[in-house]
């Protein structure tokens, strides 16, 4: 799911050096093989796990590739999956969305179609890297890599492609789930060295792990040693796949917050949900015009509903976002700040999303992400942050890129034109122009 990595390695590629192995005394005596880590001189050669444990080493063949029923990594059926966690003190969030479309790719005179997932990535609701990655199911169950196509932003600027690769006739394709799993399998979902690596251990497969609906046995622990030598760890839970990765050297920890189907809740979207995303989206309009007490009434009805709601059984990191988004908005509204309480309506507004994907398709809760993110433009624009509204764009066009196959051609080509639009304002610094377009915008995103 996106390249099924919390942390991307995004090595850049060695140019003109020779991958050299040698056999380091610590290695040897650890029965691990030392290969050339991405910068020979900022690093020493990572301590990698003989051939003789490794399950990846020959290359199976994949007569229905796009038909992922791997339960611990059932991308097939996932339709999306939202990840949450921190890195120190910067808020992180993955989507990551089974797209409708096939890519094909050739391996040793072999057209295999590969599944294409987006990873979209975001530190404090700002964009951070956008990738689409390929991933297809061998006719032994096992899981395997094809590539991925990443861009990494920094302020809202793409800053580079690092970490893409596709595979060919130079690049194998690495396994990314073995058929079943046991402890001590060595397996490598990216194996190109000096430009992406990763070798997985499996430590257990017999893991309980917390879930959205509560307890979930049978889930997978793994040790991934990264091209750069740092260790992260990492479960795979039935249904799920990806469930939880922590680097403790760099104090990140994301987990599954909600996926779908598996966590889809029958029936219409609750009273008390849609009452979330209508408060939220007039608070909204009322702090953009000083209204303080319909903004205080807003806010006080929303909270009612959402204590309300808490009890229906929520995924609990879901409701831990939401009460830090209603404690959020109740703040900002108290001191009369139209631009931060605007920012906190549409922070929750954009959680209460999550709550949505229970009973509605993704591709919905994307266009309403989507006017979410147009009001944040209007925001962003309002308080001059020009270095915002690129990223802003991006992370539309994102969503769109999620969404666009539900929409018919006049709506969509009109939508498309509009997105096109706002980043060359957005680029341009042109605040006026860029809030008026994301304006225009939700008016076309009215009725999808």
């Amino acid at each position: 799911m996106g390249s099924s990595t919390f942390r991307r390695d995004t090595s850049p590629p060695l140019v003109g050096m020779a991958l050299v192995t040698v056999c380091l005394v610590a290695g040897c005596a650890s029965g691990r093989t030392p290969v050339d880590s991405p910068s020979a001189e900022s690093s020493p050669a990572l301590q990698t796990a003989p051939d003789s444990a490794r399950i990846d080493l020959e290359m199976p063949t994949f007569s229905d590739p796009t038909t992922i029923a791997n339960p611990l990594f059932p991308i097939s059926d996932l339709t999306q999956v939202v990840q949450v966690g921190t890195e120190g003190d910067v808020a992180l969030r993955h989507e990551i969305t089974l797209l409708p479309e096939i890519k094909t790719i050739e391996r040793e005179g072999q057209q295999i179609d590969t599944l294409v997932s987006q990873f979209a990535a975001y530190g404090d609701g700002r964009v951070l890297e956008v990738a689409r990655d390929f991933f297809a199911q061998a006719d032994d169950g096992s899981v395997w890599y094809f590539g991925e196509d990443v861009a990494n932003y920094v302020d809202g600027v793409l800053d580079n492609t690092d970490g893409t690769w596709l595979a060919g006739k130079d690049r194998p394709p690495g396994m990314i789930m073995p058929a079943d799993p046991k402890v001590g399998d060595v397996y490598r979902p990216e194996n190109i060295p000096g430009f992406v690596f990763e070798e997985v251990t499996v430590t257990s497969v017999t893991e309980a792990v917390d879930g959205p609906q509560g307890p979930i046995s049978e889930a997978m622990l793994v040790e991934e040693l990264l091209a750069d030598g740092v260790l992260e760890d990492k479960s795979f839970a039935p249904g799920y796949g990806e469930f939880m990765a922590q680097v403790l050297s760099e104090d990140e920890l994301v987990n599954v917050s909600i996926g779908v189907p598996i966590d889809a809740v029958s029936g219409p979207v609750p009273a008390e949900v849609y009452q979330l995303t209508t408060a939220s989206a007039d608070a909204y309009i009322a702090a953009g015009a000083a209204d303080w007490a319909a903004v205080t009434a807003l806010v006080d009805s929303l909270s009612t509903a959402w204590t309300s709601y808490r009890e229906t059984g929520v995924p609990p990191l879901t409701a831990d976002g939401m009460d830090v988004a209603v404690e959020a908005l109740t703040a900002a509204a108290g001191t009369q700040d139209a631009v931060a309480t605007q920012q906190a309506a549409n922070d929750l507004a954009y959680v209460v999303t999550d709550l949505r994907l229970r009973h509605e398709s993704p591709a919905a809760v994307d266009v309403e992400r989507m006017d979410i993110l147009a009001r944040q433009i209007m925001v962003d624009a309002a308080a001059e942050e020009k270095g915002f509204l690129t990223g802003d764009a991006i992370h539309l066009e994102a969503l769109w890129a999620r969404t666009s196959h539900t929409v018919d051609g006049s709506a969509a080509s009109r939508i498309e034109a509009q997105l096109a639009d706002l980043r060359g304002a957005a680029e341009s610094g042109d605040l006026p122009t860029t809030a008026d377009i994301a304006q225009a915008l939700r008016r076309s995103l009215t009725g999808l």
